[in-house]
């Protein structure tokens, strides 16, 4: 019998944590796609449809990249010299939601506003596009930048699953 959890001041549903990860990992390109399996382990527990997991893939993917990238370097020779370390979380719950927790310690964000617009970058090289935030927004229910310069970044996203194809 699954255990109801209820706060006292409201007498809402208190989601209940059912199983969770907390890694850490080099801020080096090659690790992205780590970062990608990771996700893809937990998230399948929640029996995810392919398109619910593709998206919860690509965001996990955006918010690593914008910390190698953005957090400890603009450019390929600072990126391959980078020792930052990127913290990755990820935490299932009872309501069929996954809540994803990537931050780092690196340069952190100015302008937390300005840097969720479409299209804003400060790669003056040509090769980003400035559509990381975006993606991130578009495939999450939920999401939350908290950044300070010189301390770093945490993006903190949620994703309900649908229970479609649940057995």
């Amino acid at each position: 019998m699954k255990q109801i959890k209820q706060t006292k001041q409201t007498g809402k549903k208190k989601r209940v944590l059912l199983n969770h990860v907390k890694t850490s990992f080099p801020a080096k390109s090659i690790n992205e796609s780590m970062s990608r399996i990771i996700i893809s382990s937990i998230t399948c527990q929640l029996d995810p449809t392919i398109d619910e997991l593709a998206d919860i893939k690509t965001a996990v993917s955006e918010a690593v990249t914008n910390c190698i990238v953005h957090g400890y370097g603009n450019n390929s020779a600072e990126m391959l010299k980078s020792s930052g370390e990127i913290y990755l979380s990820a935490y299932y719950y009872d309501d069929n939601a996954v809540k994803i927790i990537i931050k780092d310690k690196g340069r952190g964000i100015e302008n937390i506003k300005q840097a969720m617009e479409p299209l804003y970058t400060t790669d003056n090289s040509g090769e980003r596009s400035g559509m990381g935030f975006s993606i991130m927004q578009s495939f999450t229910d939920k999401i939350k930048v908290i950044s300070k310069p010189g301390k770093g970044t945490t993006v903190i996203f949620e994703k309900k699953i649908s229970k479609v194809g649940c057995v």
